[in-house]
C-alpha cells in the first residue's frame, strides 16, 4: 500500500513548487540589461524604439540609435498608398521646419515597390528627408506592421511615444506632434 503524504507534507511540496515557479520566472524574464536604455524594445508607446539599420535611396547607412538626442518621426509607406501620398508634403514640410531637432525616416515598406517607383516618387514630392529601403521587409516585421501609412513617433531618449495606424495625417496634427516630442 502507498505511504500517505500527511499535510506537512503537502504544505512542503507546496512551498518548493511555489519557489521552483518564482525562480523559473525570474530565469526566463528578459533581460533588461541586454535591452537599450535598460528598456524592453517593443513597437508600442512607451517602449524603446527597435533598433535598426537600412539603406537610403543614396546608399548611405541609417541607424536609428545614432539619432538619439533628437525626436524622431518614423512613418512606413509605399508608392501606390493613396494615403501616404497624400501626407507626404505634410511630412515633407514638418521636416523643413523642424530639421535642427526632429528627424523624418520614411521607410520604404515593401518589397513590391521597386527602386525606379521610389526615386521617381521622392522627386515628384521633392522629398528631402532620408528615404530608407526595408528591401526585405525586416523593418516592418520588427515593427509589427499591419497597415500603411504607419508613423512612430519617438522621443529624443528613443521612446515611442505615439504610434499614428493610416492616414493622412494633417499638417497640423503632425506639428503637434511633434512640438509635443520636442518639450519631452
Amino acid at each position: 500500500m502507498p505511504a500517505k503524504i500527511t499535510t506537512p507534507q503537502w504544505i512542503l511540496l507546496s512551498c518548493l513548487l511555489l519557489i521552483f515557479g518564482a525562480g523559473w520566472i525570474w530565469i526566463s524574464r528578459p533581460a533588461l540589461n541586454d535591452t537599450l536604455g535598460g528598456q524592453l524594445t517593443i513597437p508600442y508607446a512607451g517602449f524603446q524604439a527597435p533598433d535598426f539599420e537600412l539603406e537610403t535611396l543614396d546608399g548611405m547607412t541609417v541607424n536609428l540609435s545614432d539619432l538619439r538626442g533628437q525626436a524622431v518621426i518614423i512613418n512606413f509607406w509605399a508608392t501606390w498608398c493613396p494615403p501616404c501620398r497624400a501626407e507626404m508634403p505634410a511630412l515633407q514640410k514638418v521636416y523643413e521646419e523642424h530639421q535642427e531637432r526632429a528627424v523624418v525616416l520614411a521607410i520604404n515598406a515593401t518589397n513590391q515597390d521597386d527602386l525606379g517607383a521610389v526615386q521617381e516618387f521622392t522627386q515628384s514630392y521633392d522629398l528631402t528627408f532620408p528615404i530608407l529601403l526595408d528591401k526585405n521587409g525586416i523593418v516592418a516585421n520588427s515593427y509589427q506592421l499591419r497597415s500603411l501609412p504607419t508613423s512612430y513617433f519617438i522621443d529624443p531618449k528613443g521612446v515611442i511615444q505615439e504610434v499614428v495606424i493610416g492616414g493622412p495625417m494633417s499638417e497640423a496634427l503632425l506639428q503637434i506632434r511633434v512640438e509635443q516630442l520636442l518639450s519631452n
